[in-house]
């Protein structure tokens, strides 16, 4: 059978992430969405989204198909229940679609027409950014369990202080280095390369993905994602970094989101609780005001290759898009849309022929190649987000 992960209603709503990749590659727990889907099916899959991302993100349909929405994480009976699929079914979970069944010469579907099939079982689903740190609990004990099923933990390494040691699970060629590793309120994995230096404390949950780095005296809380060519120092709590983002230095991140080429420069803090203990607002693209999140803890959301300076300061509940630097004293505004330069004082257009010389060092420094077709996206994502460049 054919997989085809679509983005659906909620890819509005989960930008600015969504701006540089499909739904099905956003990170929660130790795995994208995707790599959970193919793991459970047992299969490669291929998307369906916006067309300036096709080129990268490409889809491929074959006679037989089976849709699936990508912000649903599967489970062991969804993907069962999706591969029983037959012409003209369709798994719901309350007015959402799953998964559907569609052939290649079908012109429309009509969920009127199709046997709807409803999910009892809980399952996890994006519909928003924040979900991405406040489901992560949820997400790490269930990649945590797929990914460890039947297999044997490399040994804790002399020196290190733990408690619960079934709970925590350690990958060929990591290194951990007279560390502690509190693994009874979450579990904790620890990637193929990943480093654990001196002097950090870990509670879980945690996961640290390949060649993740905690520095020198780290504190982390769970629930907290690690991905893939991360480093992180100073404090940390119930956080997502996506994927190759650093937080090298001392200073606080909480109940907040990274995208991939994110940098926070030394002593950066951001605060998760309003003083007055009032319900958090967060830029909304859609509508193009902040709206409510119905949560106490809330801290900032960061889109691919944003940046900020030295001792940079972000309120409560701040989004900042794609491709922003921004720097000097001061609080900054609490939606800094992308490609901004600057910070309190003001902002002007960062300039993408300066943000595609940043991106291509940065991520030659990973040993990845800043192509054309990266750039093109980027170019796309510029002209898209203008309309909130009214500085």
């Amino acid at each position: 059978m054919n997989y085809i992960l679509f983005d659906g209603d909620v890819r509005s709503s989960l930008l600015p992430f969504t701006y540089t990749k499909p739904v099905a590659d956003l990170r929660i727990g130790i795995l994208t969405i995707r790599e959970k889907w193919e793991k459970f099916l047992g299969s490669t899959t291929t998307t369906i989204t916006e067309e300036y991302l096709e080129e990268k993100y490409p889809m491929v349909e074959l006679d037989q198909n089976i849709l699936i929405n990508a912000s649903f994480c599967p489970t062991k009976k969804l993907a069962e229940s999706l591969k029983n699929l037959s012409e003209n079914e369709a798994i719901f979970k309350g007015e959402d679609v799953i998964a559907f069944y569609s052939t290649k010469d079908q012109e429309e579907v009509d969920f009127e027409a199709y046997t709807q099939i409803e999910f009892e079982e809980e399952v996890l689903q994006l519909k928003n950014t924040w979900d991405i740190f406040s489901l992560n609990d949820k997400a790490i004990q269930q990649d945590f369990d797929l990914i460890t099923e039947g297999r044997t933990s490399q040994p804790i390494p002399e020196g290190t202080r733990y408690i619960n040691k079934e709970n925590i699970f350690i990958e060929e060629g990591a290194k951990i280095t007279f560390a502690t590793l509190n693994a009874s309120k979450g579990p904790i994995y620890i990637g193929k390369n990943a480093e654990i230096m001196e002097g950090s404390i870990v509670r879980g949950a945690l996961a640290m993905c390949d060649h993740s780095v905690l520095k020198l005296g780290a504190k982390v809380y769970g629930a907290t994602t690690l991905g893939p060519h991360c480093k992180v120092g100073g404090e940390i709590s119930n956080s997502v970094l996506m994927g190759f983002s650093s937080k090298g230095h001392d200073g606080y991140l909480g109940n907040s989101v990274l995208g991939e080429w994110c940098n926070l420069g030394a002593d950066t803090n951001n605060s998760n609780l309003k003083n007055n203990y009032a319900e958090v607002k967060l830029w909304n693209y859609t509508t193009g005001r902040f709206a409510k999140t119905g949560l106490m803890f809330c801290g900032l959301i960061m889109g691919d290759h944003s940046k900020c300076g030295i001792n940079t300061m972000f309120n409560t509940g701040t989004v900042v898009g794609v491709s922003a630097n921004i720097f000097g004293a001061g609080f900054p505004r609490n939606f800094i849309p992308s490609f901004s330069w600057g910070g309190a004082s003001g902002f002007t257009e960062y300039k993408t022929e300066k943000v595609f010389e940043v991106a291509e060092i940065v991520m030659e420094r990973r040993k990845v190649n800043f192509d054309a077709q990266e750039q093109r996206i980027l170019e796309n994502v510029f002209e898209i987000t203008k309309q909130y460049r009214n500085y």
